[in-house]
C-alpha cells in the first residue's frame, strides 16, 4: 500500500468535537480539576475562543491558563480521554473546560510561582505533544496524563504548530514547524528553570516532539539554569536512531536523566520511517539487539520496551499509564532512579 493510501485511510477515522475549551459552568460531584499552563507557537484565534490557538505559526509565544474537569473515576476508564460528543459536554461523563485564559510572559512566570506555593510542589511536568495534534486534543492528553499518573508536578504544555492532519503534506509541515520551535522551548525551559519556586523540570516528549526536545536540550544543557532539567521521558521517538545517538554526545556527561518508551509493533514509526527513506527511528527498534542494547547500558538510558501493552502503539504509554508507571517504580526500586525523589512516581513526595 503506498505511503499517500496509508495516510488517507488513516484520515478518515472520526476526529474529536472542536470548540471544546469555552468554559463550562456546570460542576459534577466527584469531578477533578487539573490546572495546565500553556506556552504555545501556535497563532492566536481571537475569533474561536473554543479553539483558542489555531494551526498555523504565530510570530511569537503565546501563553494561557486553562482548567480541564475530569469527570469522577466511576465514570470513566483509566487512559481514556473522554470528549464530549455536543457541546459544551457533560463534566458527569466528558472531560470539560473549566475556565481558559489568555496570560503574558509576566503573567505565566507569576502563574507559575502562585501554582507552586498553593500546591507546596517544585516539580514542573512540561509535556510536549508529537505529530497530528490540534492544541486542544493536546491540552485534555496532559490532563488525563496528570490526572492518571498522579503526577506530583505543576503540568505545561508546549505546543508546536501541528495541522492536526494525516497527510504527508501535513507531515511535512510538522516536521518543519516543530524544527522552528526550537527556540520558543529553549526560551519555557530557561524561564521555568530561573523561577525561584521551581527546583526540578522533566520534560515529556511523544512523537515529532521528542525531536524538538532534544535539540533544545542540546542548546540549553551548559547554561546556568540548564542544570534544573533533571528528567527527559522520550515517548515513541520519531527520531533518526543517529540524530539521537549523535544528541547524547553533544549532551555529555552532565546530561538529564533519559528515558525511551519505545514499541516494535508501532505503525506510525514505521510509516515515518518509510517516509524518511528508510532510516530507523529510535521509537520502534529492538532494544535487546546490537548496538542499542550494549549503548543504552553504557549512556545510562534507561529503556521502557511497551511492545507487550494493549492500546494503540504509538501513544499505549498514556493510555495504559498505569502499566507504565509500575514499570518506572519497579526500576526505581532495583535503584535505576530517574530523579532522586522519583520524578512522575505517584509515590513521589508532593
Amino acid at each position: 500500500m503506498s505511503i499517500a493510501l496509508v495516510l488517507l485511510c488513516c484520515s478518515c477515522a472520526g476526529r474529536p468535537l472542536q470548540g471544546v475549551l469555552v468554559p463550562n459552568a456546570q460542576s459534577a460531584e466527584g469531578a477533578t480539576r487539573v490546572p495546565i499552563l500553556v506556552a504555545t507557537t501556535r497563532n492566536r484565534l481571537i475569533a474561536d475562543p473554543g479553539e483558542m490557538f489555531g494551526k498555523d505559526r504565530a510570530a511569537e509565544v503565546s501563553y494561557a491558563s486553562i482548567a480541564v474537569s475530569i469527570p469522577p473515576d466511576n465514570s470513566r476508564k483509566v487512559g481514556e480521554v473522554q470528549w464530549p460528543l455536543v457541546r459544551p459536554g457533560d463534566p458527569g461523563r466528558d472531560f470539560v473546560t473549566v475556565s481558559a485564559e489568555d496570560l503574558d510572559k509576566q503573567s505565566f512566570s507569576g502563574a507559575v510561582s502562585t501554582v507552586a506555593k498553593q500546591t507546596r510542589r517544585s516539580k514542573v511536568l512540561v509535556f510536549v505533544h508529537g505529530f497530528n495534534n490540534r492544541f486542544d486534543e493536546a491540552v485534555y492528553r496532559l490532563a488525563q496524563i496528570v490526572h492518571d499518573s498522579k503526577a506530583p508536578a505543576i503540568p505545561v504544555l508546549f505546543s508546536w504548530p501541528s495541522r492536526g492532519e494525516v497527510r504527508l503534506v501535513a507531515y511535512t509541515s510538522d516536521r518543519e514547524n516543530a524544527n522552528s520551535s526550537q527556540e520558543a522551548l529553549e526560551q519555557l525551559l530557561d524561564t521555568l528553570s530561573a523561577n525561584p519556586n521551581v527546583n526540578e523540570i522533566t520534560v515529556l516528549a511523544h512523537s515529532m516532539g521528542c525531536s524538538v526536545t532534544l535539540e533544545a536540550l542540546g542548546a540549553i544543557h551548559s547554561r546556568r539554569f540548564g542544570d534544573k532539567v533533571k528528567n527527559v521521558l522520550l515517548v515513541a521517538p520519531d527520531v533518526a536512531v543517529n540524530d539521537f545517538q549523535t544528541e547524547i554526545q553533544q549532551l555529555g556527561r552532565r546530561r538529564p536523566r533519559i528515558a525511551l518508551f519505545i514499541s516494535q509493533d508501532d505503525g506510525a514509526l514505521k510509516l515515518s520511517r518509510t517516509i524518511a527513506g528508510g532510516v530507523q527511528r529510535l521509537g520502534d527498534i529492538d532494544p535487546q539487539q546490537e548496538p542499542y542494547k550494549t549503548e543504552f547500558a553504557r549512556e545510562g538510558i534507561m529503556v521502557f520496551d511497551l511492545s507487550h501493552l494493549n492500546g494503540e502503539a504509538h501513544s499505549r504509554a498514556f493510555e495504559d499509564i498505569t502499566s507504565v508507571m509500575g514499570m518506572i517504580k519497579q526500576r526505581l526500586a532495583a535503584g535505576q532512579q530517574l530523579s532522586s525523589s522519583g520524578a512522575l512516581s505517584a509515590d513521589a513526595a508532593q
